[in-house]
């Protein structure tokens, strides 16, 4: 008589697992050219009609380099709540999120595969803010600076990712678009994205210093200009950094809780 073994389950790590559902978020992404679209065009616009016609700006190189780094933070900002804070609302809306989430590869997979996403989709964003400001404007990097800048896009973009996660697994489509749009402005004005922090009062100066956009704004003109960023930047925006982080898998369990037990 001869008996037969079944055939042992091949284990597929987690690096295996977060390059799957980021391959597929890629993919489910740019299916929808729209929503990549608008991420790509608006700060390339912003940086076309407010920046590029004064001339005093857009001929300075340090000026001008600021310039690009604030709204190109913007980009990073908006492309990551919108992407996220809306996205993941409207995926735990259709019926195949709740089959993906009781696969046993547990969250963590799927959380760094969006967090790595929104890093990739943020970098597309900046592709058309870089053509206007190289065409119009004087501002201009170096290759270490640009690689450092980059890096630094990558690294700023981490906790806005965690924030519109956070959002989105909170809210239904329709409330996480006006929560969205409600966090992103104001943060964005009062970190410097659109207007530059020598121009607040001292009052908001100091509010501004303890916002996540300050911090990554700050950084990455430091990154592309060498202009130095005020003390306290790399703490805050790791603090902030942690405080999504703890939003968002919070909100991931309640969301879990809520919908599977």
């Amino acid at each position: 008589m001869t008996t037969t073994t079944p055939a042992a389950t091949p284990v597929v790590g987690p690096v295996r697992l977060t390059w799957l559902h980021l391959r597929f978020q890629f993919l489910e992404t740019v299916r929808i050219p729209m929503a990549v679209l608008g991420n790509m065009l608006f700060p390339a616009l912003a940086m076309f009609f407010f920046v590029v016609p004064q001339r005093e700006v857009a001929e300075n190189p340090a000026w001008a380099t600021m310039a690009v780094a604030g709204l190109s933070f913007f980009a990073v900002c908006s492309a990551s709540l919108f992407t996220y804070g809306l996205g993941v609302a409207e995926d735990r809306q259709l019926p195949f999120d709740p089959f993906v989430r009781s696969l046993p590869a547990g969250p963590g997979p799927r959380m760094v595969a969006r967090i790595v996403n929104g890093a990739v989709f943020a970098l597309f964003g900046l592709v058309p803010l870089v053509l206007v400001a190289w065409l119009f404007t004087s501002a201009s990097v170096t290759g270490s600076q640009l690689l450092a800048g980059t890096g630094m896009i990558l690294l700023g973009s981490v906790p806005f990712v965690l924030l519109g996660m956070a959002v989105g697994y909170s809210l239904t489509a329709k409330a996480a678009l006006p929560v969205v749009q409600v966090i992103l402005f104001p943060l964005a004005f009062a970190g410097g994205l659109f207007l530059p922090p020598m121009m607040f009062p001292p009052w908001l100066d100091a509010i501004s210093q303890a916002t996540p956009t300050r911090a990554g704004r700050d950084l990455l003109v430091q990154a592309l200009t060498g202009e130095p960023a005020y003390g306290l930047a790399w703490p805050v925006l790791l603090g902030w950094t942690v405080l999504f982080a703890a939003l968002a898998v919070g909100a991931y369990r309640r969301d879990e809780g809520r919908r599977f037990r």
